[in-house]
């Protein structure tokens, strides 16, 4: 590091309005370096500790992205041209570390301010343009928070609406099975009664327990058929109760059918209760088949209420700590079955997924923010109809997960800009343009992963990397 003259001071556009004051007391705060081509003045993610200002020589500013990759400006040589800790002003409310690398690419002067020095300076010298400038990007951040509140607050309501259609189906379903379960259990006690009214031995009847409880484990077990078979099968049976003398025989028919009640079944329970009995029987046997399978739409329509919300609890991750090791593919899952009631019949969903990819460390409810985002998008680029693909994979370091769509795709001449904050292609009131941003915001920012998008018409990839190990 070597003093600089305010006369050198003086002839950077970045400096000539400035007194001879002025330039010694900076001057005085900072230094010159000496660069070597090739070599990094300053590099993107460390500290923010300086304001470089070129002096002599030839530099190149170099930025990372997520959805460009590696991204080099021209080179320039005009002596002023400034990086590095350029927002040192706002303090701890600016970037702590740099938000892009300084590579010279000739022998290279630069004058190094530190950029504590370089914020006491501009809040001393320039208070109106400090405060002007602290007001955009204070107000610029606070607005940019408020949408994406705003934002969150809407997802979470269009998935609460579709979380609630979803409940309310098996809901229902439950509701009218009950209804349907009082009107057999009662008629079912009548019939027994009238069994027992009529005489039916003890013995015989445990047989026809038995027979019931048989029936009732056959339930949903009997292997399938065509429907012309199901109905040969209920025309045969029928027949052969009428042949017995039992009312409403093709009544009875369809519910001993299913369970794989035939012929023969008739003639074992006629054997069992005997003749004067087997009207009755077969009547509270086939009230009972069907009580049971009641039950079975209860049971299937409570679980199903059940996986919902054990999904929404999954997705929400209202009980778990917000950092921890996680299961991607149950992340991945809970967030399909939240969007289940947004998917149109004409789109398929196919997952595919490698299930040697080990838990990984992570923000699990901002994680599903990240798929949510991907999902919707996929999904309103597609439209009524197209195929929804994620999938999974790892290499050494990272996790990998693809959301693919059919739709559009994206225009090559805004692939670069997808990622930017505001910016949408939606019309007016039906984006934010916040989404892609937040997504990487997550990924990048929390995670220290990458966010990358690849498209052509018909087949659009977002690429998500996570890290495997916690750094």
């Amino acid at each position: 590091m070597s003093a600089i003259d305010i006369d050198e001071l003086r002839k950077l556009f970045l400096f000539e309005r400035l007194d001879d004051a002025q330039l010694t007391k900076l001057a005085g705060s900072g230094a010159v370096a000496e660069f070597e081509p090739e070599a990094y003045i300053i590099r993107q993610g460390e500290p923010a500790e300086c304001f470089a200002v070129l002096v002599e020589g030839e530099i190149q500013m170099v930025q990372e992205t997520v959805s460009a990759g590696t991204v080099a400006m021209p080179r320039t040589s005009q002596p002023g041209v400034y990086g590095g800790a350029t927002s040192a002003y706002l303090g701890d409310r600016g970037p702590q570390t740099y938000m892009h690398s300084l590579r010279a690419t000739a022998p290279t002067r630069m004058f190094m301010l530190p950029a504590k020095k370089f914020a006491h300076i501009v809040a001393e010298w320039f208070p109106m343009a400090m405060h002007l400038l602290d007001g955009m990007v204070s107000g610029g951040r606070m607005q940019r928070e408020v949408i994406d509140r705003r934002q969150r607050l809407t997802a979470m309501g269009q998935i609460t609406a579709g979380l609630t259609h979803e409940l309310n189906n098996p809901a229902a379903a439950a509701v009218r099975a009950v209804d349907e379960l009082r009107q057999l259990i009662r008629a079912s006690r009548i019939q027994l009664a009238q069994l027992a009214e009529d005489g039916i031995p003890p013995e015989k009847l445990r047989h026809l327990i038995e027979m019931q409880e048989n029936c009732a484990n056959a339930v949903g077990t009997i292997k399938d058929r065509s429907p012309l078979q199901i109905s040969d099968a209920e025309d045969e049976l029928g027949e052969a109760l009428e042949n017995l003398g039992v009312d409403d025989a093709w009544e009875l028919a369809p519910a001993l059918v299913g369970v794989g009640f035939d012929q023969a079944g008739v003639e074992k329970i006629t054997t069992k209760v005997g003749r004067d009995h087997v009207a009755a029987a077969l009547r509270w046997l086939a009230e009972a088949i069907e009580i049971s399978q009641m039950l079975g739409e209860v049971t299937e329509a409570t679980e199903r209420i059940s996986k919902l919300l054990a999904s929404a609890k999954q997705y929400s991750q209202m009980d778990r700590a917000p950092f921890q090791m996680v299961d991607v593919h149950d992340l991945l899952d809970s967030t399909v079955t939240i969007f289940r009631g947004k998917i149109k019949p004409g789109i398929t969903v196919v997952t595919d997924y490698d299930r040697t990819l080990p838990e990984i460390p992570a923000y699990a409810g901002e994680l599903n923010q990240v798929w949510a985002n991907l999902i919707h998008n996929a999904l309103d680029a597609m439209g009524q109809e197209g195929t929804l693909t994620i999938r999974t994979s790892h290499d050494e370091d990272e996790a990998i997960v693809e959301i693919g769509d059919t739709g559009p795709g994206v225009p090559e001449a805004i692939k670069d800009r997808i990622f930017e904050p505001f910016f949408t292609t939606k019309a007016v009131g039906e984006g934010t343009g916040l989404g892609l941003d937040i997504s990487y915001r997550i990924v990048a920012g929390r995670h220290g992963g990458e966010l990358k998008c690849r498209s052509v018409p018909g087949d659009t990839w977002f690429e998500v990397r996570l890290p495997l190990r916690e750094s």
